[in-house]
């Protein structure tokens, strides 16, 4: 078995371990930043198994640059969602964050007391 052979290569922004829906950088993201032990890893995801944790970590290190730089704008990628998110929150995020406006506005009210009701 080839070590390509673990993944499916969907896009060049989306490697998966095969036979899985989850992405090496999730893998990976455990691994380097989260610095947890493969066999940490494997007890996180139901559907990988540790020689597949193992192939990843092996992939990344045969090709440390490519998936740094893969790593790199994966992480970029979240981070402008989440602002993005930040400025235009969903509709109903909108409703619950104006919901918990009005309870701290009346406990400040009441004198910090909440009432049921």
């Amino acid at each position: 078995m080839q070590l390509e052979d673990y993944f499916v290569f969907l896009a060049p922004d989306d490697i998966r371990l095969a036979g899985t829906r989850v992405g090496i950088e999730t893998i990976l993201y455990d691994f380097i930043h989260r610095q947890r032990t493969p066999e940490q890893i494997e007890q996180s995801y139901r559907t990988v198994n540790l020689e597949q944790v193992y192939a990843t970590i092996l992939y990344y290190l045969q090709n440390k640059e490519a998936v740094s730089a893969y790593l790199t704008d994966w992480l970029e990628h979240g981070r402008r969602m989440r602002e993005e998110q930040r400025r235009n929150p969903p509709p109903v995020v909108v409703k619950l964050m104006k919901l918990k406006a009005e309870r701290e506005a009346q406990k400040k009210a009441n004198g910090n007391q909440v009432y049921p009701g």
